[in-house]
């Protein structure tokens, strides 16, 4: 049986005392669709958004097969272990319940990571679309940082649009790169590679590192194509090696170089405020459509229009304008 609800106050006070149980079940919550869990939910982030925004937000992407989860074992440890920090790990895969891959691929093969006292992992929902689990996402990052979380991975699993979710939820984007495998720019969408804050070309051991420096200065050049970035920040690329921990030190390095830069410039907080607002944006668009879809006349006209217009009876545009005009 699933542990009963507690009130607002009750879970406001387990993450203000950073018990993992209660982090773990305020997650249930906000990912919950039911109507009174949704409800509750929204009354919880209310109460703890004054201990929010306190955490660096690092979202983490990569091609297939670059080592993600080795990757974010390996800076995990690093960060909880040696600097004392505490980690929370999230993910965005909307994709993974059609594909039957594994979320963040598998809690089993972060072992070290997830069994450490001061980390925390959470997998994406099972289920859902990308709005939904990136609400979700959104929600449990908030809750992480009212728990004491100080660090926040977030990772796609996924790939095309959760790219643009993540980024759209973090202050740094991560893209990590293979070197050895071809042509190293051949398959990288110029957009990932425009979000990118830093990239880190992974696996720069047994005898791989003359082919990562090689795969640097590839990636520098093409870099130099881009255009300025907005947070006028200039996007190195570097090699790390998840196996010996090479470079480990360096990347985090640069991720703080980059906090201290944005924040005395104004960027950092600029860029939390449009993401707040972007937020917004898409949680009316979520609820309009949820009314909508909720009205009992829209509900029984549905299934004649679609039929109508997958029979080509209909345009879509007209079919829309129908289910507008349909009474509650």
């Amino acid at each position: 049986m699933p542990a009963p609800l507690l009130s607002a106050a009750d879970y406001a006070q387990g993450l203000a005392a950073g018990q993992r149980g209660t982090l773990a079940r305020a997650i249930t919550l906000v990912e919950s669709t039911l109507p009174q869990h949704q409800a509750l939910a929204q009354q919880v982030l209310q109460a703890v958004l004054p201990h929010t925004g306190g955490a660096l937000r690092l979202g983490i992407t990569g091609v297939p097969g670059v080592g993600k989860s080795t990757f974010i074992e390996a800076l995990g440890l690093y960060l909880v272990d040696k600097l004392g920090k505490k980690l929370a790990v999230l993910a965005v895969d909307p994709s993974s319940p059609r594909g039957g891959g594994s979320i963040l691929g598998d809690k089993t093969r972060m072992p070290q990571l997830a069994a450490h006292p001061r980390a925390f992992i959470r997998p994406s929902p099972a289920s859902g679309s990308l709005g939904g689990v990136a609400r979700a996402t959104r929600e449990a990052l908030l809750l992480c940082e009212a728990a004491g979380y100080d660090v926040i991975f977030v990772e796609t699993v996924g790939v095309g649009q959760s790219e643009v979710a993540v980024h759209g939820m973090v202050d740094f984007f991560l893209l990590l790169m293979l070197a050895g495998a071809g042509d190293e720019l051949q398959g990288v969408k110029r957009g990932i590679m425009e979000m990118a804050d830093a990239l880190l070309i992974t696996k720069a051991d047994h005898g791989n590192e003359a082919a990562a420096r090689r795969a640097v200065r590839d990636y520098e050049g093409a870099l130099h194509l881009f255009p300025p970035t907005a947070s006028g920040w200039t996007v190195p690329v570097q090699t790390c090696s998840a196996i010996t921990g090479a470079g480990l030190p360096e990347a985090w390095a640069l991720i703080e170089q980059y906090a201290a830069q944005t924040k005395a410039s104004g960027y950092w907080q600029q860029r939390r405020a449009q993401q707040q607002l972007q937020w917004l944006e898409e949680a009316v668009r979520q609820a309009l459509e949820a009314q909508f879809y909720g009205r009992a006349g829209v509900q029984t006209a549905l299934p004649g229009v679609r039929e109508a217009v997958a029979a080509g009876h209909l345009t879509p545009w007209a079919a829309a304008g129908q289910l507008l005009e349909t009474r509650y």
